[in-house]
């Protein structure tokens, strides 16, 4: 065991701490219960929705990274982008959070 959380609880408290802060949050995909990636796709009035992944970094952590954002030309790209990832993957869980400043709020989810 590598010490991290079983992906189902870091998703429910993930979703808790979400609407504590006002927001929303669902799970899109529900994917490995223990073991399974995380991917976050955000959503916030008036930006670009924003999908993201955990990635590993130099100093071990594991942080999340913006991989695509959409926009007003490529909302099918980003949506056939969000499907092909799944598939590839079908044990990560993707979790769609709706909070204002998405972006700050996922700097704190660093592992």
């Amino acid at each position: 065991m590598d010490g991290r959380l079983p992906t189902h609880v870091e998703v429910s408290g993930l979703i808790r701490t979400i609407e504590s802060a006002g927001g929303f949050a669902t799970v899109v995909s529900k994917g490995e219960r223990d073991a399974g990636v995380l991917l976050l796709l955000t959503r916030e009035p008036g930006a670009n929705a924003r999908f993201w992944e955990r990635m590993p970094q130099r100093n071990g952590s594991r942080s999340f990274i913006c991989a695509r954002e959409e926009t007003v030309d490529n909302k099918k790209e980003f949506s056939d982008y969000l499907t092909r990832r799944i598939a590839q993957d079908p044990d990560s869980w993707l979790v769609e959070l709706e909070i204002a400043n998405a972006e700050r709020f996922i700097a704190g989810l660093v592992k």
